[in-house]
């Protein structure tokens, strides 16, 4: 069984014990948090309109606080002497998902 969920802006496919890295969520290390399901695989059966999804969960912990990958930029403009380095850091949370329920 595995199923798709919808967290910042992105969809992830998830199975249970998995950990899954995905936008900043309200919570700290340790709590649980509640996922929202786009769409659930158990076999032959596929789950994915919003009646059959009404009673459907996917839980999560919050394992840790990560950080992406580095991302350096340059900008610059011709002929001004305008040049500006800058970097990135994109910051997520690690969340191991602790069960998938359809009711």
């Amino acid at each position: 069984m595995y199923a798709v969920i919808a967290s910042g802006g992105k969809q992830e496919k998830v199975a249970q014990g998995e950990q899954v890295r995905v936008e900043l969520l309200d919570g700290d290390e340790g709590s649980d948090v509640s996922l929202t399901p786009v769409m659930i695989v158990d076999g032959d059966t596929v789950l994915s309109t919003p009646s059959e999804l009404a009673g459907a969960t996917v839980e999560g912990k919050i394992v840790a606080r990560v950080a992406g990958p580095k991302i350096n930029g340059f900008t610059y403009k011709r002929r001004t002497n305008n040049r500006r380095r800058y970097g990135h850091r994109q910051k997520y949370h690690m969340v191991e998902i602790t069960s998938i329920t359809v009711k």
